[in-house]
């Protein structure tokens, strides 16, 4: 006869997935989630959906959602053990891009995925979704973190979120106000936001052991990482003293936005264009810094794939009626926005969407 014994018993933790360590992150989380509570939220973590309640001052209000990740500005995260602000950057991608529609993000919600999970390390980077979403004013209602063992190398993760957002369909803004003569306003980014990354980290290859200690005032990696600005609050404010409606029906306001993520400059500003105009820059109406310097020196690039690679120093784009430009440009400075005129509004004819001389 043969003897046999029972297999020795396997735990969800012996195969990889630690649920003490979920529930811990959770624990960690909770006060940061509740920093971000805002009007509508009816319910916080720990449901298995998220409640939120449209606010009764919307008459007509038009959902907006959009969701993105933060692309391989991951990669410097996990080499230069810098995890604290790629958060900011994920809520950024979003709530930017649902500002440009004219609308208010409401709530966030996020997906962190890893094959093990480091509880600091995924702290550091919800805590930077939270403040992301305090930034924007939205509430941080729900996400979900995933641990899956030998799906993602030790060390790593990856990020994903959305966002919804709210506006009044009579404010919806879809770019058809847009008119000859109208002003292009530039908001300034605070440095290459969370696109372009393959070619950045291709340029820090190529530098080797050559890179600057400093871009811009600050340590070379900080310059590098700067989390993507976050536009909500200025521009929120400038739509609602500057609409893109008067009285009259005559458009005499903030006419439309233009997010400048990947594509940059020449491929973002004509999704908000009529077709029969384009948009005509002044290549120095701006500054550029020596972070964006340093990448096109360093990459051996022209301007024109500089404009469609990065934001080039411009991450938002205010189109704007010439009569209120001056205006709406001083209120957004004394908010706290870098604002330059950069061009103007004219007939595209045969020639292309933006035009930089």
């Amino acid at each position: 006869m043969t003897s046999s014994s029972a297999p020795t018993p396997l735990s969800y933790k012996d195969a990889g997935v630690d649920i003490d360590a979920g529930d811990a992150l959770v624990e960690r989380i909770k006060p940061l989630a509740r920093r971000t509570l805002r009007e509508g939220v009816l319910s916080g973590l720990g449901g298995f959906g998220a409640l939120f309640e449209i606010p009764k001052r919307y008459q007509e209000p038009v959902l907006v959602s959009g969701t993105d990740g933060v692309g391989t500005k991951l990669r410097l995260a996990f080499e230069w053990n810098m995890h604290d602000t790629v958060g900011i950057d994920l809520v950024a991608m979003s709530v930017n891009d649902v500002l440009v529609q004219g609308a208010e993000p409401l709530f966030f919600l996020d997906y962190f995925a890893c094959g093990k999970l480091d509880v600091d390390t995924a702290a550091a980077v919800v805590g930077g979704i939270a403040k992301g979403c305090e930034l924007a004013g939205c509430a941080l209602i729900g996400g979900e973190t995933a641990e899956m063992p030998g799906m993602y190398p030790p060390g790593e993760y990856d990020l994903a979120g959305f966002c919804v957002g709210a506006v009044e369909k009579s404010k919806i803004l879809n770019g058809q106000g847009v008119v000859n003569g109208d002003v292009v306003l530039g908001l300034a980014s605070s440095g290459v936001h969370s696109n372009g990354f393959s070619l950045v980290r291709k340029c820090i290859e190529r530098a080797g052991d050559q890179l600057p200690a400093t871009l811009d005032g600050q340590p070379f990696r900080q310059a590098v990482m700067q989390p993507t600005r976050i536009y909500v609050r200025n521009v929120l404010a400038a739509l609602a003293r500057f609409p893109n409606t008067a009285d009259t029906g005559t458009p005499s306001g903030i006419k439309a936005l233009a997010h400048i993520t990947g594509g940059g400059l020449l491929e973002n500003i004509p999704r908000v264009l009529p077709s029969d105009l384009a948009a005509r820059l002044d290549k120095g109406s701006w500054p550029r810094t020596e972070l964006f310097d340093w990448l096109q020196r360093t990459a051996g690039i022209d301007d024109t794939e500089m404009n469609r690679t990065f934001n080039n120093g411009i991450g938002m784009v205010v189109v704007v009626a010439a009569s209120a430009a001056a205006a709406c440009a001083d209120m957004l400075r004394t908010a706290g926005e870098q604002v330059f005129e950069i061009g103007r509004i004219a007939p595209r004819g045969d020639g292309a969407a933006v035009v930089l001389a």
